[in-house]
């Protein structure tokens, strides 16, 4: 199934697991983008852990945002995922093509760098967001986000992100798991996730897409607790980027009511959106009324 989604648990109950079959999300990102393999790879990584913990939240209104920032040449990658499975992103360089010498694999943390962070933010519906930053640690993504989880969040956590380019740069396979420890968990249930023999995930997905398969060949009761679906959706629209106008300050406003007519390009979906003077006069007056 496309961008399907497993989550189940193991080890009696001891050990929560999440996987995702990201390949359509992640091509859909590359083509409204124009992403180059190694942006690809970062931003698509990206995508798939933003997803896999926005489907954590209760509420279809509950959003997670994810800002990855490690003064590397890709510059800030940002990701927003909805509870309903809804995800959107962007990065600052979307060209980039770069790998390793060694190995000749996607250079991702060069990309991304480690001189910065990770920082998570989630809207719960409450007064204040809750957020919670953490410094990078190799900029290859799976890495840095088991080191939030273990930080911020108090869970350890095993965090595998991957995204297989082919060679007319189409997204061949993508996806990520998550496997974490809960609270009641033995030593044996460390001793065991410690020595699990995981391929990486591009390579598992690109031969099969049979996410319980999978599963079940990491752990023996390995039971599925549900299946969702995720998407790249983005939901802009002119009357959102109008009630973000609305924010500015009236300097601002001012400024651009001089020029009579506006554009602004949507990050996520590369949308642009056009406000002429009337709209930009309706803009003026809800200020005024504010």
């Amino acid at each position: 199934m496309k961008n399907n989604v497993l989550i189940g648990t193991a080890r009696n109950g001891h050990v929560r697991a999440s996987i995702l079959n990201a390949k359509e999300m992640v091509e859909k990102a590359r083509t409204l983008h124009d992403l180059w393999p190694t942006s690809c790879a970062a931003l698509g990584r990206t995508l798939a852990v933003t997803a896999l913990m926005a489907l954590r939240q209760k509420d279809d209104e509950e959003v997670v945002t994810v800002t990855i920032n490690g003064n590397g040449p890709i510059g800030t990658i940002l990701c927003v995922g909805q509870s309903n499975g809804q995800v959107k992103g962007f990065c600052g360089n979307p060209h980039i093509y770069e790998t390793y010498p060694e190995t000749h694999k996607l250079a991702v943390g060069l990309a991304v760098g480690t001189d910065g962070y990770l920082k998570v933010t989630k809207n719960l519906k409450l007064k204040q967001n809750y957020t919670s930053e953490v410094h990078l640690q190799s900029g290859e993504i799976g890495d840095d986000f088991a080191y939030y989880f273990l930080i911020s969040e108090q869970v350890p956590s095993i965090v595998a992100v991957g995204v297989l380019v082919d060679s007319d740069d189409s997204v061949k396979s993508a996806g990520a798991m998550i496997i974490e420890l809960l609270p009641d968990h033995e030593e044996e249930d460390i001793r065991y996730l410690e020595n699990l023999k995981l391929e990486p995930i591009s390579s598992v997905l690109e031969r099969n897409g049979d996410l319980s398969a999978y599963m079940n060949s990491l752990f023996t009761d390995f039971s599925v607790l549900k299946e969702e679906y995720v998407c790249y959706h983005c939901d802009c629209s002119k009357e959102r980027f109008m009630r973000n106008l609305l924010t500015l300050s009236k300097e601002d406003l001012e400024e651009i009511a001089q020029d009579k007519e506006l554009e602004i390009r949507c990050e996520f979906c590369d949308k642009t959106y056009h406000f002429d003077e009337n709209d930009i006069q309706m803009v003026m007056s809800y200020a005024k009324n504010r």
